[in-house]
């Protein structure tokens, strides 16, 4: 990489724990940060908005579109099953405020391993099964972001909870009862 492509990225942790991210990418002439909340518009040297909003784990619903970018690290891997011809594993994954069980696909299965922090891009959460999972989809990416520095939290998981539709809106969810604090599938430690 070329000095005036390098891009510096510095960590630290705030007072409240959260981590912050910053990124100053010089070839672009921007920089954006994020915590987990939605931040202000930024823009470049060119003057376009820039806009960057983490979802946090706690906060996401059933839907049935691409629209969750999140990041969390990878707590455990389940075992690698065929579908067809494809291969999919499922995980727990977690942040600062909640848990939730994550489908990997393909090569995916074999690239991530435990401890791994991922940041998820237009990603889905949706029935599969009978089962509540987060996946990136057809249209969402993962990326690998970093290894064993992120605070988190097993419970609630977002997986084991009973959504049912909103009367008003059959596009969305309403949280119903916990069906268990912990992940059924992936047992807290003891």
């Amino acid at each position: 990489m070329t000095p005036d492509r390098r891009t510096a990225v510095r960590a630290s942790v705030c007072s409240s724990t959260r981590y912050i991210v910053r990124l100053i990418h010089s070839h672009l002439g921007f920089y954006f940060e994020f915590s987990g909340f939605e931040l202000p518009p930024l823009s470049n040297k060119e003057g376009t908005v820039l806009t960057v909003t983490m979802m946090l784990l706690k906060d996401i619903k059933p839907a049935a579109s691409n629209n969750i970018d999140t990041r969390f690290i990878l707590l455990d891997k389940g075992r690698i099953s065929a579908e067809g011809q494809n291969k999919t594993c499922l995980a727990l994954v977690a942040d600062e405020t909640a848990a939730v069980h994550f489908q990997l696909w393909g090569q995916e299965c074999d690239f991530f391993q435990t401890g791994d922090i991922i940041h998820l891009s237009n990603g889905i959460f949706s029935y599969q099964r009978k089962n509540l999972l987060l996946r990136a989809g057809k249209r969402g990416k993962i990326q690998k972001a970093g290894e064993f520095t992120m605070s988190y939290v097993e419970t609630p998981n977002m997986s084991e909870i009973n959504w049912s539709p909103d009367p008003n809106n059959r596009k969305k969810y309403i949280q119903g009862s916990v069906i268990s604090n912990y992940s059924r599938i992936f047992p807290p430690v003891r």
